[in-house]
C-alpha cells in the first residue's frame, strides 16, 4: 500500500500550526517574516548602498573601508549582515560573487538569494569558468577586463559596487537607485541606461 505525501503547502501549514498550538510560535510570527524578507530586507537596500557610494565621496570610502559599518550607518544590519565587503568594478575589473558551499549572500543588502545563485551549475561553473558563465548570462566583457570571483563564506558575505553609467553622473541619489539591480550587485550584470 501506498501512502500519498501531503504538498509542501500543507505540510509547512500543519508544521505552522502545531508549534503555535504548542506556544513555540507567536501568533503573526509567520506573516511578519514574510512581511520582512519582502519589504524590508531585501535587494533594493543594496541598490540604495550602491547609489550612496555613487554620489557620496565620503561614504564610499568608509564603504570600501568597512563595508559592514557603513551598511549599518545606512540601517542595513543584521542576520547573514555581521561582515560585509563591498567589492569595487573598474574599468578593467569586475567582480563575481558565488558560494560555492551553499548559497550564502549578505541578506540585509542583497535579500535572499535568486534561485539561479543557489543552482549547484552557477557555483560550481562560475570559478572555473566565469568568463563563458557571464556570457550565458547576459554579460560579455572585453578580453582585457579581469574577472575576480569572490567566494562568499558563513563568516564574509560581500556586494560588487558596479562602474556607475557615464550618464548618469550628477543624477540626484533616489534616481540612481532605481538604475541600479540586484544581478549587477553579484557582478552578473553591468547597468547600462539608454541615452534619454
Amino acid at each position: 500500500m501506498t501512502q500519498t505525501q501531503a504538498s509542501p503547502a500543507k505540510r509547512t501549514k500543519a508544521l505552522v500550526d502545531t508549534l503555535e498550538d504548542l506556544g513555540l510560535l507567536p501568533d503573526g510570527t509567520i506573516d511578519q517574516l514574510i512581511h520582512d524578507y519582502e519589504e524590508e530586507i531585501n535587494w533594493r537596500n543594496g541598490a540604495k548602498v550602491v547609489a550612496r557610494a555613487w554620489t557620496d565621496l565620503a561614504y564610499r570610502e568608509r564603504l570600501f573601508s568597512d563595508g559592514t559599518a557603513a551598511c549599518a550607518e545606512m540601517g542595513f544590519e543584521g542576520v547573514q549582515g555581521e561582515y560585509i565587503v563591498a567589492l569595487e568594478c573598474l574599468p578593467d575589473i569586475h567582480h563575481v560573487v558565488v558560494c560555492t558551499q551553499c548559497s550564502c549572500t549578505a541578506w540585509p543588502v542583497l535579500g535572499l538569494p535568486p534561485n539561479w545563485y543557489k543552482s549547484p551549475e552557477y557555483r560550481a561553473r562560475v570559478v572555473r569558468n566565469s568568463r563563458q558563465v557571464l556570457h550565458e548570462m547576459g554579460l560579455d566583457l572585453a578580453k582585457e577586463v579581469n574577472i575576480r570571483v569572490w567566494d562568499t563564506t558563513a563568516e564574509t558575505r560581500y556586494i560588487v559596487i558596479p562602474l556607475q553609467p557615464a550618464n548618469t553622473i550628477g543624477w540626484k541619489e533616489a534616481a540612481l537607485v532605481e538604475v541600479v539591480s540586484r544581478e549587477a550587485m553579484f557582478g552578473i550584470a553591468q547597468i547600462v541606461v539608454p541615452e534619454r
